[in-house]
């Protein structure tokens, strides 16, 4: 089941029901397993509660390095980086995101550097770095593209490119 609901334009945020998110994060409980894990780890990021959610995506990245496989451990630390995004560490994130790309890219991991990359762009997004974020949400729609993903697979990809866009355009606009 997805607890995504679609993605605000403006922000390009994942879009709850909070109350969605609190059941699962109740169902899943104290499981210690790394998918359980990265989840809760998701959940209580969307439902703003980046402490915990910084706290529980560290202790995810251990247990991704002690236990689990290279692809594991960067989907672990793309998410710690995704946290860190939303916590305003922007350079701390879009450093963590680049090296986790640059290692999915170079092990012909497409789906896991698109997965980077998006995250990239939308930390380059929110720091203001427009140009940027155009670039790396352009990147993952041509990685996704080449991996088969569906159109409404990619639609989430075009909003951010039409959003960095319309961003660019407003800025352009204003000077």
């Amino acid at each position: 089941m997805s607890y995504i609901h679609g993605y605000d334009p403006e922000t390009l945020r994942e879009i709850v029901d909070p109350a969605e998110c609190r059941d699962r994060l109740a169902e899943i409980g104290q499981q210690r397993s790394l998918p359980a894990l990265l989840e809760r780890v998701w959940l209580l990021k969307v439902l703003g509660d980046l402490d915990d959610a910084l706290t529980l995506s560290e202790q995810a990245v251990r247990l991704a390095r002690m236990s689990g496989t290279r692809k594991d451990l960067l989907r672990a630390r793309i998410l710690h980086a995704s946290v860190q995004h939303w916590r305003g560490a922007y350079a701390a994130a879009e450093y963590e995101l680049s090296t986790c790309a640059d290692e999915a890219e170079g092990q012909g991991w497409n789906s896991i550097a698109a997965f980077a990359l998006q995250h990239r762009g939308k930390t380059r997004y929110d720091a203001g770095d427009i140009n940027g974020a155009r670039a790396d949400f352009k990147q993952t729609l041509f990685l996704r593209q080449e991996a088969g993903a569906s159109d409404a697979e990619l639609e989430p990809t075009m909003q951010c490119v039409e959003a960095a866009d319309r961003k660019r355009h407003r800025s352009t606009i204003a000077s």
